[in-house]
């Protein structure tokens, strides 16, 4: 009985082990399934990304017609970005008074968006008109547009130079600065004076883009750089891009959490609490600027741009908040009066905006010279017939050129578009602007669009040759001509307005012209580009006046002790005033110290053009010693940091490193950058922060 009972129970047992097996294996070979049939999901997936990839290739060799070129979901994507992209340059050019160039960025950004964008499309079960390099292109050019405007738009500088806040910074007792020479900012006068001055550099250069780019063969470095990462892009293994996406989504979280995470230790926006007031070198190096304030915005512009620049901007920041600043800061009561607040331009302050104007200028002119020189000599030679570039090196790229070419010509932009567009402007211009400004009277305006084609050709040239823009130096040369003739009652706020015309024609002109090089070597129609440039700087003159007055409203813009500092405004005023008054406008021994700096800038470019290359890579960018005098060390320090990362990453991977910096640099910019917007509406909203962060000494 009992041996019945243990052979049932082990009968039993057996049952239920089998019945266990059979259940294992069953969940094995489910598991397998689901393997396997997750398996094939990802190789249809691969195949429909590879089939999308040869049907873009496909779409390249036949090459649309330029109205096919410019999609619906390419306009959308590019008002995104060139949106998104004006915060980050705003809240750049009003910190700090940096102007990275982004266009880099901003066409990783856009095969990021409409690369998901067609991959969910397709999931959802519907066919998407393949994403080629020329849709990439024009994205490109369309945002670039938008967000140059924020850019180069005036709201740092001459813009911002007119405002009361400035005038009254500037001293109201001064002669060159009488009452009333001032503009306070608006939406309409703002929006309708880009309209004015922005548009009409589109058409300026349209009739020289084939003697430009294909006749003289100019690299346009810049424009050529993107066309190649952008042909880099859609050729590229899906893994690689993949990793790509990753890596900026990544770094892009991260970004807008921590500024979110910032806020909250913020204080009362009083610019003295919260992480980016942290003591890392000490008090005593934090009163003089020197601290890193975690800001992931400056560390990823500090991974994008050279590091010269970077070290500059150190180099700069030891110098005057280092050694100069206090030096002259004890001769108070000696070489200024000790009653003087030190706001006013005859105290230290006066010092500090002087100096780099004269670093400035001395940058600018041996600059503007050296391209000037260049750009004769090499349009000597070629009119005499000799050639400027190397011959093609194989057949392949020959035929490669030669079919570039065919698109460059082919898509041809009329004549009299061109001819029509610029002189109808000029008389819009010459009607609207003095009824901005009744100080730039109307034959001003005329005299510099007479002047305009020569100085935007001569601009284009060199940036092509060199790839620096001179605009800006352009701007400064009308603004103290113009100051200057119209005299001391208006010509403060005359030679500002004059600036800005200069400025934003040849500007303008110089970068269509860097987007046309990247149009050529990406076959992208020259209609289409021009179409997108339109497109571009339409949605840019809306944008960026919106965007800055939500700054000016929120936030303390061009308080030299706050966040937003906006260094331009107060130089381009006292240049006006310069221009106005002459030097007698300096504080005591400042003209020694600036015709020093100026000599100094002049010097060290000399030594970087005539020295051997490894000794003229480490002479550092005066324009870039100059920007910390002002702002302070702290962007420096920021920026170094980036430059140690990139530095490293190289070191330990470089491969990996060229893929993935400008991902992870354009996604802790875009991030921090785009919680500007949130932390601007709660300002308006009166929404404070709760808690102060603040470090005391013991």
């Amino acid at each position: 009985m009992y041996f019945g009972r243990i052979y049932s129970f082990d009968i039993t047992q057996r049952f239920f082990w089998k019945l266990k097996m059979m259940n294992n294996t069953l969940v094995e070979a489910m598991d397998v399934e689901k393997k396997t049939i997750h398996h094939q999901k990802e190789e249809m997936i691969e195949r429909e990304d590879l089939e999308e990839l040869q049907k873009a290739a496909e779409v390249q060799r036949r090459l649309q017609p330029w109205k096919k070129q410019i999609t619906v979901r390419g306009v959308i994507v590019s008002v995104f970005i060139g949106s998104i992209y004006s915060i980050i340059t705003m809240k750049l050019a009003l910190t700090a008074g940096i102007n990275p160039h982004l266009n880099v960025s901003a066409a990783l950004l856009a095969f990021i968006i409409v690369r998901t964008w067609t991959k969910l499309v397709r999931k959802v079960g519907l066919v998407s008109v393949p994403f080629t390099p020329q849709e990439n292109t024009m994205i490109q050019t369309c945002a670039v547009a938008c967000y140059s405007i924020a850019l180069g738009g005036g709201f740092s500088s001459y813009m911002l130079a007119l405002s009361k806040k400035t005038y009254e910074q500037t001293g109201v007792t001064t002669e060159g600065n009488p009452p009333g020479s001032y503009k306070e900012p608006g939406v309409g006068w703002m929006t309708g004076y880009l309209f004015a001055v922005c548009f009409i550099g589109l058409f300026v250069l349209i009739p020289l883009r084939k003697i430009l780019i294909i006749d003289y063969k100019l690299t346009f470095p810049s424009g050529t750089a993107t066309a190649i990462l952008i042909n880099g892009f859609h050729s590229m293994d899906d893994k690689m891009a993949k990793k790509q996406v990753r890596g900026f989504t990544k770094m892009f979280s991260l970004s807008f959490l921590w500024g979110f995470f910032q806020w909250f230790y913020s204080g009362q926006g009083l610019g003295e609490c919260g992480f980016s007031k942290f003591p890392t070198f000490g008090l005593q190096a934090q009163r003089q600027t020197f601290y890193f304030d975690f800001s992931f915005t400056y560390v990823g512009t500090g991974m994008i741009c050279p590091h010269v620049v970077n070290l500059s901007m150190l180099l700069g920041s030891v110098l005057s908040w280092g050694i100069m600043w206090p030096l002259i800061k004890k001769q108070k009561g000696h070489w200024f009066p000790e009653e003087i607040p030190e706001v006013s331009m005859r105290s230290l302050n006066g010092y500090k905006v002087f100096i780099p104007i004269a670093l400035l200028l001395g940058d600018g002119l041996y600059n503007f010279i050296k391209i000037t020189c260049i750009t004769v000599s090499s349009m000597y030679v070629k009119f005499k017939g000799r050639k400027i570039s190397s011959e093609e090196s194989n057949n392949n790229d020959a035929i490669d050129n030669r079919t570039r070419d065919e698109v460059f010509i082919r898509e041809n932009i009329p004549m009299w578009i061109a001819a029509c567009g610029y002189i109808s402007l000029a008389v819009v211009s010459a009607i609207t602007i003095p009824l901005i400004f009744p100080a730039l009277k109307w034959y001003y305006v005329v005299v510099a669009y007479i002047c305009a084609p020569a100085l935007a050709f001569c601009n284009a040239y060199g940036a092509g040759l060199t790839d620096l823009n001179m605009g800006y130096n352009y701007g400064k040369v009308g603004l103290f001509l113009i100051a200057a003739l119209v005299g001391k009652e208006h010509g403060v706020v005359a030679g500002l307005a004059g600036a800005g015309l200069m400025k934003s024609v040849i500007s303008v002109s110089c970068v269509l012209m860097q987007d046309f090089k990247t149009g050529h070597l990406t076959s992208t129609s020259p209609r289409a580009m021009f179409l997108s440039q339109a497109i571009g700087t339409a949605t840019g003159c809306v944008v960026a006046p919106l965007i800055f007055f939500l700054f000016y409203k929120a936030f303390d813009v061009g308080n030299p002790n706050g966040e937003f500092k906006a260094p331009y405004g107060i130089i381009y005023r006292n240049m006006a005033i310069l221009g106005v008054e002459g030097f007698s406008a300096l504080p005591r021994y400042c003209l020694d110290l600036c015709y020093g700096f100026f000599a100094l800038a002049v010097g060290i470019n000399i030594v970087k053009d005539l020295s051997p290359a490894r000794i003229g890579k480490w002479m550092p960018v005066p324009m870039a010693v100059a920007l910390p005098f002002l702002v302070g060390a702290y962007v420096a320090i920021d920026m170094c940091i980036g430059s140690l990362v990139v530095f490293v990453w190289h070191k330990l991977n470089s491969k990996k490193a060229e893929l993935m910096v400008p991902a992870v640099a354009s996604g802790l910019i875009c991030g921090e950058g785009l919680w500007v917007l949130p932390a601007s509406i709660l300002a308006l909203a009166k929404v404070k922060p709760p808690i102060c962060m603040k470090f005391l000494a013991s």
